[in-house]
C-alpha cells in the first residue's frame, strides 16, 4: 500500500530542496524523520520535507485497514522536488531603471509504502 503527499508553491528553489532529499530517498521513516529533524535547525529545506513525510505518513494511517501501523516496515519509495512557478517582483535602481527579482518556488511530492 502506497500514500502520497503533496505540498505546493514551497518558497524555497529546487536545487536547495534536492540537497536535502537525497539523505532520505529509500530511507526507512524512523530514520528520515531524525535526520530531518536534526537538519532542519539550520536547513529550511529540511523542515518544508519533514512536514511533507509526517503528512505522507498520516495519510498512509488514514488508508490502514488494520488500524496498526509499524513505523520500522514503511519506507520513503520516492521524494520528488519540481519547479514550480516565479513570482517576479521589480528592486528600484539608478536612473530610473528597474532591475527584476525572481523568486523561485517548488513542489514537493514524497510517496511512502510499506
Amino acid at each position: 500500500m502506497e500514500a502520497l503527499a503533496k505540498s505546493r508553491h514551497v518558497r524555497s528553489s529546487a536545487p536547495k530542496l534536492r540537497i536535502v532529499a537525497k539523505h532520505v530517498k529509500g530511507a526507512g521513516v524512523n530514520q528520515a524523520l531524525v535526520t530531518l529533524h536534526s537538519l532542519a535547525r539550520r536547513n529550511k529545506g529540511a523542515y518544508l520535507i519533514e512536514k511533507t513525510l509526517k503528512s505522507a505518513l498520516a495519510n498512509f494511517q488514514v488508508k490502514d485497514v488494520e488500524g496498526t501501523v509499524d513505523l520500522d516496515r514503511i519506507k520513503i519509495k520516492t521524494v520528488m522536488i519540481d519547479e514550480g512557478p516565479l513570482m517576479k517582483r521589480v528592486r528600484p535602481h539608478a536612473q530610473g531603471r528597474a532591475f527584476r527579482i525572481l523568486k523561485k518556488l517548488s513542489h514537493i511530492t514524497v510517496v511512502v509504502s510499506d
